[in-house]
């Protein structure tokens, strides 16, 4: 066998196994340039250095799907208590004549800022690309046929959210998080190197542990969509974002790339994932449905 070959059988073992054991491996050699993350960064953060009423004309689109999402928004499934965070939204552009070309709300751009367009589109497909070959790594890790979880992808209505943490003030309320406790709702979501530290994730012993990436590596995780297919064998492991100590009270910013299906993708528990012992955990949806459902439960819809 050639190195290659048993480089990329060593990788594919390391990947499967770490996303049953936690859901959450740190990667690196993913083809996404850490320039390209960083002038992102630039780009994004004089947006929200903006005043209130400037950022507030790019509010309005559907369950906040594309554009700017304010402060005090969106909170965790189960959990009263708003994020605090703000956001910006980019999804999947599509030609003319395309089936999901009226399903899926147009991005709209900050005209103040003629980078984030162009940083923002060149990070969605770099993501994209690498996602597409993880979850074939995932299939050739169960032993199925390479498109099992990456032709569910193709045009699928994958978000790129680009998140403000402002530093806290004395004024807010002591249950609040930055990000509460969570599972994502998509199959994968491939998290840039934040600007700051505070992503934890839960571990089987009931731990918060800090899940914080180098500089070039990112963060993969498993969601609510890939446990649903694999029943329950991939964990959708809870996360959150912690608030900053005192001394480290900043503004953070994260990038995460949120891969989901084509809306009409069936999620239907997968035969390979199904036995005597362990039938299926799950209900028959598809993913335009469940993600529909799960809007409305963390208030993005009402």
């Amino acid at each position: 066998m050639s190195d290659d070959s048993e480089r990329r059988k060593s990788f594919v073992q390391t990947f499967g196994q770490g996303l049953l054991d936690y859901g959450f491996i740190k990667l690196e050699g993913h083809g996404v340039e850490p320039s390209l993350v960083r002038e992102g960064y630039d780009a994004f953060e004089s947006f929200f250095a903006f005043d209130e009423d400037i950022k507030k004309q790019y509010t309005g689109t559907e369950a906040g799907a594309r554009g700017y999402t304010p402060f005090g928004v969106e909170h965790a499934k189960d959990y009263d208590k708003p994020d605090l965070k703000e956001f910006w939204q980019v999804g999947q552009d599509l030609p003319e004549g395309h089936p999901y070309r009226a399903e899926y709300p147009g991005n709209v751009w900050p005209a103040e800022i003629p980078g984030f367009q162009l940083h923002a589109q060149e990070i969605f497909r770099r993501l994209e690309d690498c996602a597409r070959s993880l979850l074939e790594s995932l299939a050739e890790f169960f032993q199925l046929p390479a498109g099992t979880f990456s032709d569910m992808i193709v045009d699928g209505n994958h978000v790129l959210r680009v998140i403000h943490y402002p530093p806290l003030s004395g004024e807010v309320d002591p249950a609040a998080f930055r990000s509460a406790p969570h599972e994502d709702i998509n199959l994968i979501t491939l998290l840039c190197e934040a600007t700051q530290g505070g992503l934890e994730i839960l571990t089987r012993e009931n731990e918060w542990i800090p899940v914080d990436a180098k500089s070039g590596q990112i963060v993969v995780d498993s969601g609510d969509m890939i446990s649903r297919v694999t029943n329950g064998i991939v964990p959708a492991t809870t996360h959150r974002v912690s608030n900053p100590k005192r001394a480290v009270n900043e503004s953070r910013y994260s990038i995460p790339f949120f891969v989901h299906p084509f809306s009409s993708c069936d999620l239907t528990v997968m035969d390979r994932f199904v036995s005597e012992d362990r039938p299926p955990s799950f209900e028959p949806i598809t993913a335009g449905e469940y993600l529909e459902q799960r809007l409305r439960e963390i208030g993005l819809k009402g």
